[in-house]
């Protein structure tokens, strides 16, 4: 941990444990990205997976995040899972359950070979299974698209569970407290109006969880 990475606000969060983080980093799949355009901040969200020590974000070539990254803008990727909505005897002591994951870097824009492998792991992260069905992507699908790859170098992790810390003085207080659970759902998977007769829902998809 360098001293960019240090959580200052309430220290006793932190997770240093790398499996841990990439538990949580494996788990989400929307990041936030921040970076500076233009002498303007910007954050954006976006799909994202971990492969190994790095993280793989994609997107059109003439996207703000990779003309950032051309431009040698730094990086900054939030992840967040809430886990709970925490309900305390008073507004200040409210809070939420939570797992999350700040990566600061220099990305890296992957040449055409790198992409066409990077494709390969995007796919088959987000969902397993999958990329043995698809066509392989066209030389023209790669040209169009950016890599970018992002180390787990400045990593800082952040984790709240249990219930509501109040005040002792507030414990009395005829107020219900307690955690709400919250959790992503995923639903049963629609076919698409132009599917062709005879396809079957695949497997993988039977059902998809992550």
């Amino acid at each position: 941990m360098s001293d960019k990475t240090r959580v200052r606000r309430l220290p006793e969060r932190a997770v240093e444990d790398r499996e841990a983080v990439a538990a949580i980093l494996d788990e989400a799949f929307v990041c936030h990205a921040g970076y500076v355009i233009d002498g303007r901040p910007v954050v954006i969200p976006t799909l994202y997976v971990r492969d190994g020590d790095r993280v793989l974000l994609h997107g059109s070539n003439s996207m703000g995040l990779a003309r950032a990254v051309r431009a040698g803008s730094p990086l900054s990727v939030a992840v967040t899972i809430v886990d709970g909505l925490v309900l305390a005897r008073s507004a200040f002591n409210s809070s939420a359950n939570y797992r999350s994951v700040v990566i600061h870097g220099a990305g890296i824009l992957l040449d055409d070979a790198e992409k066409a492998a990077a494709f390969e792991v995007i796919v088959d992260k987000l969902i397993p299974g999958r990329l043995a069905e698809l066509r392989p992507s066209t030389p023209s699908e790669i040209a169009q698209t950016s890599v970018i790859s992002l180390t787990l170098e400045e990593v800082s992790a952040k984790v709240r569970v249990g219930g509501p810390g109040d005040d002792g003085e507030d414990l009395s207080e005829p107020v219900w407290a307690g955690v709400v659970p919250t959790r992503l759902v995923f639903g049963e998977p629609e076919p698409d109006v132009d599917l062709a007769d005879g396809i079957d829902l695949p497997d993988y998809l039977r059902p998809y969880r992550r």
